[in-house]
């Protein structure tokens, strides 16, 4: 596609601004007219519906590696690494957290560099290469999927409570601190980063006194920690693909989140930025939270942190589950508001702002909570996964196949409504395929070595597909008309 246009097409699409309404206009802007605009936004920058603008990409790599390690410091990853050991063996846990931090560190170095070179988040970066009905589709996935993480790390804190405090009824509980997340919400970005920073030195000073205090605890298993096997248990095989599935279930997400915060990366910090955020937020997920949850859970033959924290620390365990549990869920409801604000803009065109949106994202995991939603971890992780890792390979292969090394498709990222077909088949066939038979595969259908590792199957067909149909259609469905107004510094 050309990126220049004639004259008179340039005219043309001038007037059409003046006649029509911009319908993705700034979280700032839309705050100005709060009082006679129904598509009003807050004041806080969130840039929910069309890119960040280069003057206000002013966080540096190490503030926004910073505010992603509220997603790393999650006690879930505990309760991953303990599930793990105790049902498949702590070298299967352990070997599998090495090959998350590989695979999603490199999704996520991909996608926050399209995401700080173009100024969006993938809500935004997949408007043109599923169309902007299209892209609500992915939008709606991503919400459900931060929703659902906020229910499971919500329940983490609840247990941690109710261990130490355990004549307060569970419900109660739930509720208490299912609403707590909505108000820290609030205020957006800006919020999220200073909380973060006043409470991650507290977070390690908790952290390291859990791991001293481990070595005063006596474990039921008498072997060395990283030789634990459950009974009938091998080292590799079935063990271990199980252990891959059950990561393929957060992979997907912690690679795809980043790009909420990198799209506000300085520009001169893109290539360090790329890097930095997209693996050290994965070394110390999977490699850190991850393995100590293989030591913590194998020490006191448990898998629920909310149990062996308090155990370790009383009162002081339920202080550090606390502070860890809402520096997580702030994060995931901060990026799911951004996604259901797409996919109903997108979708229904109903656009009652961001904080609406924090609400109802607030309520939905508050509810998954009284419902239980804890004692379906480990389908949960495998079924959403397959969803999750199609969309990052279509992301991914779009960018580096059709825009960047074939140039089928334009090489900048259009986000507005009015330059953009409804739907785009590359996008939209190349993930809804993938993940209906990623999950046929994840039942059970296609055989055990698919259905252990399935997202990674659906990953590849994904790709594949995007190609395919890249080629085939010329990238005629990734814009209406032609638009010349993206500064080349936003373009890939």
């Amino acid at each position: 596609m050309r990126s220049d246009i004639t004259a008179d097409h340039k005219l043309q699409e001038r007037d059409l601004r003046k006649k029509e309404p911009r319908q993705d206009k700034s979280v700032h802007e839309k705050d100005l007219q709060q009082d006679t605009n129904p598509r009003q936004e807050e004041t806080t920058g969130d840039y929910s519906f069309e890119r960040v603008p280069r003057e206000e990409r002013q966080m540096g790599w190490l503030s926004i590696t910073n505010i992603t390690f509220g997603i790393a410091t999650a006690i879930f990853y505990f309760q991953m690494g303990s599930v793990m050991a105790l049902q498949f063996g702590a070298v299967n846990a352990l070997i599998s957290a090495g090959y998350a931090i590989v695979v999603a560190g490199i999704l996520g170095s991909f996608i926050v560099y399209l995401s700080a070179k173009s100024g969006m988040n993938v809500n935004l970066l997949s408007r043109g290469g599923f169309g902007y009905v299209g892209a609500g589709l992915t939008s709606l996935i991503y919400a459900s999927n931060f929703i659902m993480y906020c229910a499971f790390e919500g329940m983490i804190l609840v247990a941690a409570v109710h261990a130490y405090f355990p004549a307060m009824p569970v419900w109660l509980l739930i509720i208490v601190f299912g609403s707590v997340i909505i108000p820290l919400n609030w205020f957006g970005i800006k919020q999220l980063d200073k909380l973060q920073k006043w409470s991650l030195p507290i977070f390690f000073i908790f952290l390291i006194t859990a791991i001293v205090m481990t070595f005063t605890h006596s474990s039921p298993f008498d072997g060395a920690l990283w030789t634990f096997l459950p009974e009938g248990v091998k080292v590799g095989g079935t063990a271990l693909l199980l252990c891959i599935g059950m990561q393929h279930g957060i992979m997907g997400l912690t690679a795809l989140i980043a790009s909420d915060y990198a799209r506000f990366l300085k520009p001169k910090d893109l290539k360090i930025g790329s890097i930095a955020i997209g693996f050290i937020p994965q070394i110390f997920c999977y490699g850190v939270m991850g393995g100590l949850g293989i030591w913590f859970g194998v020490t006191f033959g448990e898998s629920n942190p909310g149990v062996y924290i308090v155990t370790l620390l009383g009162l002081g365990g339920v202080l550090f589950t606390l502070l860890t549990q809402v520096r997580i869920n702030v994060t995931n409801i901060y990026s799911s508001s951004l996604s259901l604000s797409n996919f109903f803009e997108n979708t229904f065109g109903f656009t009652p702002g961001r904080r609406f949106w924090v609400v109802v994202g607030g309520v939905t995991a508050l509810i998954l909570m009284l419902g239980g939603i804890i004692d379906h971890l480990d389908t949960a992780m495998t079924f959403q996964g397959v969803a999750l890792m199609s969309w990052a390979a279509v992301l991914v292969t779009d960018a580096l196949v059709l825009r960047k090394w074939l140039k089928v498709a334009p090489r900048f990222y259009e986000s507005r409504q009015e330059n953009l077909f409804k739907w785009n088949p590359v996008g939209v066939v190349s993930l809804v395929v993938p993940t209906i038979i990623g999950t046929i595969a994840a039942l059970g259908f296609m055989g055990t070595f698919l259905q252990s590792t399935a997202a990674f199957f659906a990953a590849l067909l994904a790709a594949a597909m995007t190609i395919i149909l890249g080629m085939t259609t010329k990238g005629r469905y990734y814009a209406k008309r032609e638009v010349n107004d993206v500064p080349k510094e936003d373009w890939i």
